[in-house]
């Protein structure tokens, strides 16, 4: 790879548009649920699961199920990506809108 080119690729990948959305935590030795929003899905998981292995997670419901059963019993899943037009003016309150009804479908606790 070129000098150039490599530029031409780090330029490319700092201005890659990242999902941003709703995102669900689950569980499988309880089935437990957690729901959350993020403006970069692509990087939610390692940021959490850093938190997580720190063990300084908000959520203590949270952080006492990472620590009871390890990050094997841990999964993260994409529920819906957010338009980007929509989020560049109202993206705090659909945030907390989508989160708040995807707690309600999955009975789960907001991150």
């Amino acid at each position: 790879m070129t000098p150039d080119q490599r530029k031409a690729a780090v330029a490319a990948y700092k201005e890659r548009k990242s999902p941003a959305g709703i995102f669900a935590v689950t569980c499988a030795a309880t089935s437990e649920r957690w729901i959350g929003c993020a403006p970069d899905l692509d990087k939610i998981q390692n940021r959490l699961w850093f938190t997580l292995r720190q063990g300084g997670h908000r959520r203590g419901g949270l952080q006492a199920a990472w620590t009871a059963h390890g990050a094997e019993a841990f999964s993260l899943d994409v529920i819906e990506t957010l338009d980007e037009e929509t989020l560049d003016y109202v993206r705090d309150r659909v945030f907390a809108e989508r989160q708040a009804h995807w707690c309600a479908v999955h009975g789960a606790e907001a991150i």
